[in-house]
């Protein structure tokens, strides 16, 4: 598929505003949690999933992200210290609209990062990061978003339908009655 780097879904949200696992919700017959896989692979020929090992009933296999620490900082160090590649593209699921093309376009951009306008995920992240990453991680602060200061991080336009997030159920009834457009089923 051209670009060396590996999709990294992240699956072990705490899910506290959603009542459940959203990894487990369904969105347009399918688990969140299996659309971002499908859509992983559809961006990049690797792909791992990084959360809590053991935790959700999922179709596919899950790196621990060995920590205690329920944050998607802790994933995007797991999944960076996991991948063989150099890049690495981070899609949690609670964004089921996303596309292969937007995160092959996060991976193409990628500096030390890359990132849409909105936020830190979805977003791409270079091994270089990892020890800034780490060191955040090391010290509680938790917020993925402060540590792109640190970064050499890239902000790629990506359209903002496909950054939905689903974060209570509500979030999640709004998207399954969305007017069906473009940038719902674009790349």
């Amino acid at each position: 598929m051209g670009l060396d780097a590996t999709a990294v879904v992240l699956v072990g949200g705490a899910s506290r505003r959603f009542g459940s696992p959203k990894a487990l919700a369904v969105f347009e017959d399918e688990t969140l949690a299996a659309r971002a896989w499908r859509i992983a692979g559809e961006a990049f020929d690797r792909r791992l999933a990084v959360g809590k090992a053991g935790e959700l009933p999922l179709p596919f296999p899950v790196v621990d992200d060995g920590t205690d620490v329920r944050a998607p900082l802790a994933g995007v160090v797991a999944g960076l210290r996991a991948v063989e590649t150099d890049v690495a593209v981070f899609v949690p699921v609670d964004v089921p609209l996303i596309t292969a093309g937007a995160l092959r376009a996060l991976a193409a951009a990628c500096r030390d990062a890359a990132v849409p306008p909105s936020g830190p995920l979805p977003g791409a992240y270079r091994q270089t990061a990892l020890e800034t990453l780490a060191a955040w991680l090391r010290e509680r602060d938790l917020a993925l978003y402060g540590a792109l200061a640190q970064l050499d991080t890239a902000v790629v336009d990506i359209d903002p339908a496909l950054l939905a997030n689903v974060n209570e159920p509500a979030d999640l009834e709004r998207l399954v009655s969305r007017p069906r457009g473009p940038a719902a089923t674009g790349p």
